[in-house]
Formats: structure tokens, sequence, C-alpha cells
């Protein structure tokens, strides 16, 4: 795993980690209402202690940023933090990780590991790995009040399974051989 890097009290680049319910090259809107937004959720192993131990210090940084920017001086009795325990969801993929849902109303950049944009949809997608760059934010809207993750670039580090069933065309047809004259028996 690489080494966790925080930029900045709130904002840390961490990986290589598995992506989920991914849309990051069109907006998209879960309920189908609204504009929508790119997004991820972000599956982070729970053996990689330093990476939730940055997470967690950034999380606290923007909490602590809320109570004085948008809290009053307060910090709310409910408060909804991003960092989740997949343990605590039915989806075999999320056990033993924890996740978070990174979104944002821009476009990600989505570069490769040489740092060459990525433009092609079926390169990222649910199932693939990626070192992140997220920035984490307190928010206050209609008395919903929380820190969320910001996602702010992704590099693909590597292929896996697609999550969700999909598999490749080359996978349901392989082992399937066709002659010229194969078409002649329709």
């Amino acid at each position: 795993m690489i080494e966790p890097k925080v930029i900045n009290e709130t904002k840390v680049v961490f990986g290589p980690c598995r992506l989920s319910y991914t849309h990051v090259f069109e907006k998209y809107s879960p309920d189908g209402d609204g504009e929508g937004k790119y997004m991820t959720n972000v599956l982070v192993p729970k053996s990689e202690k330093k990476t939730v131990e940055a997470i967690n210090g950034a999380i606290e940084a923007a909490r602590k940023a809320g109570v004085v920017a948008k809290w009053g001086g307060k910090e709310p009795k409910k408060i909804d933090l991003p960092l989740r325990d997949g343990d605590d969801r039915d989806d075999e993929v999320y056990a033993g990780h924890f996740y978070l849902n990174a979104k944002s109303n821009t476009r990600p950049g989505v570069v490769d590991r040489k740092k060459v944009p990525i433009t092609d949809e079926e390169e990222v997608y649910s199932g693939v790995w990626a070192v992140m760059s997220v920035t984490f934010y307190a928010y206050d809207v209609s008395g919903n009040r929380g820190v969320a993750c910001g996602l702010n670039n992704i590099m693909k580090f590597k292929d896996d399974d697609h999550l969700g069933g999909r598999v490749s065309a080359e996978s349901d047809f392989g082992g399937m051989d066709f002659d010229d004259e194969d078409d002649d028996d329709l």
C-alpha cells in the first residue's frame, strides 16, 4: 500500500482502495431528481491503519472547522460523519472495509498510473482499484449537519472484477468458436 499523504488538514491522498457505485465521467442522481453529482464509494481495507488514521484526522479537522464556520461555535448533538463501517452493510464486498461516499459537483481528474488522463469510461468502473484525492468539509443543509467527503481526483491503480455481477463479453463467450459456414445453417 501507498503511505497516505496529508496535503493539508482536510485533504488526503491515499490508496489503493476499491471503488464501488462509480459515476465519475457523468453526473448521477441516485433518486433521479436534481442535477446529480460525480460520485463513488471508496472502500478502504480496515488493515490500512495509517490510511484510516489520516482520514480520521482530516475528518476531525473538518469537524473542528465546522464548529466555527458552520455551526455557530457549538458542535451539533447529531452529526453525520463520512467514514462508515462496511461490516454494517449486508454486502460481502464491503466486509473488512471502511467506506466513504465521495462526491463532487465538478468532474474529478481521472488519470492512469503514468498520470495520463483517462477518457474511456470503461476504464474506471465499480470494482477497479484506485488512489484517491479527497477533501473533507463541514456542512449545514436543511437542518442536517455533518462532515462530507469531496471527490478531487482519481488515479487508476489496477483492474479487478466488476462489482454488481457484470462480466466481460470475452468471459461470457470464451471458448465459443464459429466457422464461416455456421451462418449458412440459419
